[in-house]
Parts: C-alpha cells; structure tokens; sequence
C-alpha cells in the first residue's frame, strides 16, 4: 500500500519557532527556572559530526531512483549548511542489487557529499522501503558493501535473520563502521513498554544507535513514543538515539529530542522519504530555538 506523506509547512514550523522564542524571551523576565538535570549520550564523532551532544543532527536521505538523480539530490544535500549527515538510500534505486553498482554510486555520492558522513540504507518493504529482499541478499549485499569503503554509518533493520544481523554487525564494525540499529512501524505506534524493549535489544545486539520510528493515531501515541525516549535515555543507554513518530501528528517529535533523548533526527530537501518529514532549513531553525532554550545562552 503506497503510504501518504505528509509535509509539514514552513509557515507552521515558523510559527512553533515564534511560540519557543517568546517562551525564551518571557523566561527571561519572570522567575529563575529551577535546576534541570539531564542524562546526555556518549557523544560518537563521525568525519566532523558529533552525535549526542547540542541539537539533534539532520540526517537528509537520498530518494532518486536513477544514478543522476542520486547524484543531483547528494550535491544539494551536501552544498546545504543544514543538513549534517547524508542517507543513501539504496532500495529506492532503479536497478538490480548489485554491489558493484551500487558501491561504485555510492563513492560518488560520498565525494560530492562535502564531507558529511554517510549512512547507508537499504530500508525493505516490509519495513517501509520499496524493494522486497530475502534474509540472505540483504546480509549478502550489505556485507559486499562493507568490503567497498564509503560507509561511515549502516543502517541495520533487527528484525533480520539473527545469523545476519549478527554477521553483518561484526563486519562493519570490523570495517571501522557504525551501526545504527533500526525498527519502524508504519500502521501503529507499540506500547511505550515495547517500544522501550525493542530499543534495549538494540543495544544488546551491538548497536552503537538506537532507532525506531512508529505510526501514530493520537496524541496519546506520540507521547508513547516520547516517555519511552527519555526513558532510555534516563535509565538504560547512553547510545545516541534516533527516534520518531512519523506523520504530521508526530511532528513535534522531530524538534523536541534534545529535551526528551533523541540526538538526530531527519529532514528532507524536495521529496520527502516518510510521512512527516520537515524542510532542513526550517527544521534547522526550530531546533536552533529550542538549543538556544535549553541550553540558557
């Protein structure tokens, strides 16, 4: 089933921007506010990028099924001050799974890139992507892709075959590369316990960040999913998290994780790749505010 995607506007997100610096400016003239204490990540730096401290990074994904308009989305995505991290979604991707391929295009959008680390997705159908891909091929393609020497950061799904995600996770890590472990549910949002679950298996099983992003049908659900990002962040990981509720309703999720754990979050530049997704730009400053507010400065 095509899923719709949800944009949300400039003019709503300058709009939130303007209610977060009138908060800051009436802070400023009222009462002290009493002491916070947070539980940050260990922060992990990636080529320039420090994940788990300050703003939540931007992550912008590559969504172009040729070669050329992968490689036009990779200049715009890396020439773009706000954006910090590159996604190169390979299932969205015209041709067959072919490492050669696809490794070959992947060196090229890591060079055009401007230095900005680069995460390598292949997001299967039954996860949200757009290509159905077996146990093996998956563990196969990504272990070839290993071999090949552009990844800073691999995104593995858990729910793979264990043997594979086991394999695949040694290799990268072998490789010098990152892992960031992921779930999505596209129909529903779990229960916060499941949620808080699925993210702790994560870390056992070798991440070094957690994610899952879920559906929500109500307000109550996007506040599951945010009780159960400070949760981890407050009692269980210091792994830098990314989190989300996806869609409009889940919006607020993609601004507020430096108040409730999450440390990256994803925008888009043209087409977004899930419900939900904000401009980089207007994303930028609404996180910039909310830095600005926590932070005191």
């Amino acid at each position: 089933m095509k899923m719709r995607k949800t944009v949300i506007s400039l003019s709503m997100l300058l709009g939130m921007q303007g209610l977060a610096m009138a908060a800051t400016a009436s802070a400023a003239t009222s009462a002290p506010a009493a002491a916070v204490t947070q539980r940050h990540a260990e922060p992990i730096t990636i080529r320039n990028v420090v994940i788990g401290q300050g703003a939540p990074k931007i992550i912008v994904p590559t969504t172009g099924a040729t070669a050329d308009e992968v490689l036009a989305q990779a200049r715009a995505i890396g020439n773009n001050p706000n954006v910090d991290i590159i996604e190169y979604r390979i299932d969205y991707l015209n041709f067959d799974t072919d490492a050669t391929q696809i490794a070959g295009l992947g060196k090229q959008v890591a060079s055009v890139a401007n230095g900005k680390p680069l995460i390598l997705t292949f997001r299967t159908k039954s996860e949200g992507g757009s290509k159905q891909i077996s146990d093996k091929q998956y563990g196969d393609l990504y272990l070839a892709l290993i071999k090949a020497h552009f990844i800073d950061i691999l995104d593995v799904e858990m729910f793979r075959d264990p043997s594979v995600v086991r394999e695949v996770v040694a290799a990268a890590h072998a490789a010098g590369i990152k892992v960031v472990m992921s779930s999505h549910d596209f129909h529903k949002t779990p229960s916060t316990a499941e949620i808080v679950a699925r993210l702790r298996k994560q870390d056992t099983m070798g991440a070094d960040i957690l994610k899952i992003a879920v559906m929500p049908h109500n307000a109550a659900d996007v506040l599951k999913l945010l009780d159960a990002t400070e949760q981890i962040r407050d009692r269980y990981s210091r792994k830098p998290l990314l989190t989300m509720s996806m869609g409009g309703l889940g919006a607020v999720s993609r601004f507020s994780g430096q108040v409730f754990g999450s440390d990256l979050t994803f925008g888009m530049i043209g087409q977004a790749s899930a419900p939900g997704q904000v401009d980089a730009k207007a994303l930028r400053q609404v996180l910039d505010t909310i830095n600005t507010a926590v932070s005191g400065n």
